[in-house]
């Protein structure tokens, strides 16, 4: 291995990793270094289409294609061999190197572990001796104790690498240097000698009010604060995990509301929306979330089939309808695309057939191969509300089982590269299976009129945001052994 790697632990879930992470690519790439970024195995719903093993393409999880782009490489599967994408709160559909390994999928955990392992600990050496850089992001804690013997994405992975660790905390949820010392203490003492630096993660306030605290804390573990990051809502970046309207005061503007069913996917294509003035994004769980929407959004589904369940168990459906009714704009995006049809069949018992909600004349059928592709899309002639994206082009990807055919001469408004149908409009409802609508500029231009930040200006931003609050040389002086 010839790469240093610089290593985000986290005391908890949601306390920083991922947007930190990214963070460090695009920092370390700006001083002319080579960086790649790795996970040994995330759990998440919101994945992206990249190269894989023997030319085939393969997916991996949305914050480690984030950080190959923040980090001025090319995404693939190396980056994180191993995906979970929860289909029910006791089963996963298990990737890896960017392939669906059904196989994997029902054995228990600790011995899957070990199985999965040697997957990453090989992508992680191929990129180690491939770049100067490594960045490396955990998973949860690495002090759960009940968990440590079989957990190789954290302490087993920072070993292996003998990575430079940063553990970081959310001082905003209260108990912060109990959750710092708690973490340091449970790991055994080789593991906390890796731990070079503490990082509180979205405080509000003067800094100045923590002391004692960071100097006390070193006291006792031997390692220092090295950075004290503010509260920062508006960075850009996606949420790696669940919606992001927490702690979000309603907004003025056009009111985008999308439904959050409880196996919701590719959430992170959304993003733009959240960054764009004069648009008020929220996430619709009940009736009374979608009354006053100018647009409602069925977005992608794990699950396609228990979620609209789900959806129809709220009430959802019927105020869904009445708002296509009213000639309002209804868009789905693949699952919920599936949903907008009259039908879904699953011969193959991959998802569960369902009735649709009758809003565009189509059917679905599951089939167990998934279709993974890089798509170029072309719009044809769209009416009313989607009027202004006729003949436009953008670039994104698909991820799904089903197949859906058209029947009672609804007309197909969007193909791919390869010249397959994939959108189709009646009246103000729209469904596609392209994701990125809403990463495209053209597109956001057509659709509100508006300029977006890019993901090339949200990356130094954070860059720049790091730069800002870490002690002076600290991040340097991590590639240092």
């Amino acid at each position: 291995m010839t790469a240093r790697a610089v290593m985000v632990l986290g005391t908890t879930s949601g306390a920083g990793k991922s947007w930190l992470a990214t963070a460090l690519c695009r920092w370390y790439a700006r001083r002319g270094l080579k960086v790649a970024p790795f996970k040994a195995q995330n759990m998440s719903n919101n994945a992206r289409v990249v190269p894989g093993v023997g030319g085939r393409l393969g997916e991996i999880g949305s914050a480690q294609y984030f950080q190959a782009l923040a980090a001025r490489c090319t995404p693939e599967v190396r980056m994180n061999p191993v995906l979970l994408k929860p289909e029910r709160d006791t089963a996963s559909q298990v990737v890896v190197m960017g392939e669906v390994r059904a196989d994997l999928a029902a054995v228990p955990w600790r011995e899957r572990s070990e199985a999965l392992w040697p997957h990453g600990r090989e992508a992680l050496h191929g990129l180690m001796r491939e770049n100067d850089v490594v960045v490396i992001e955990g998973a949860g804690s690495p002090a759960e104790i009940n968990l440590h013997a079989s957990d190789y994405v954290n302490m087993r992975t920072a070993r292996e690498a003998q990575a430079a660790c940063l553990l970081v905390t959310d001082i905003d949820r209260g108990g912060a240097f109990a959750h710092l010392y708690g973490t340091h203490q449970l790991l055994p003492a080789a593991e906390a000698r890796l731990i070079r630096g503490f990082v509180l993660n979205r405080f509000r306030g003067d800094a100045s009010l923590l002391a004692p605290g960071p100097q006390m804390l070193q006291r006792l573990t031997g390692v220092p604060t090295l950075a004290v990051l503010p509260m920062w809502r508006g960075h850009g970046l996606p949420e790696e995990d669940g919606v992001f309207d927490e702690g979000l005061a309603p907004q003025p503007g056009l009111q985008i509301a999308i439904v959050a069913y409880p196996r919701i996917s590719n959430l992170d294509e959304f993003q733009p929306l959240r960054n764009l003035p004069g648009v008020a994004l929220r996430w619709a769980r009940t009736p009374a979330d979608l009354e006053s929407a100018d647009w409602i959004v069925l977005p992608g589904s794990k699950q396609t089939s228990s979620d609209l369940a789900w959806l129809r168990e709220q009430g959802l459906d019927g105020a869904i309808a009445r708002h296509a009714a009213a000639a309002r704009p209804v868009l789905g995006v693949c699952g919920g695309l599936q949903m907008l049809g009259e039908a879904l069949l699953d011969p193959h018992g991959v998802d569960g057939s369902a009735q649709g909600l009758g809003l565009l004349p189509l059917s679905t059928c599951f089939e167990p191969t998934k279709l993974l592709r890089e798509t170029g899309a072309q719009w044809g002639e769209l009416q009313g509300p989607w009027s202004a994206l006729s003949g436009l082009s953008f670039s994104g990807y698909e991820i799904h089982h089903g197949r859906t055919e058209s029947h009672g001469g609804v007309p197909v408004v969007l193909r791919n590269d390869e010249g397959d149908p994939i959108g189709w409009q009646h009246a103000s409802v729209l469904g596609l299976y392209a994701h990125g609508l809403f990463e495209s500029a053209e597109m956001m231009r057509a659709l509100f009129g508006a300029e977006v930040r890019s993901l090339d200006a949200v990356f130094d931003g954070l860059a720049g945001f790091i730069d800002q609050h870490f002690e002076r040389d600290s991040l340097m002086n991590l590639l240092n052994p």
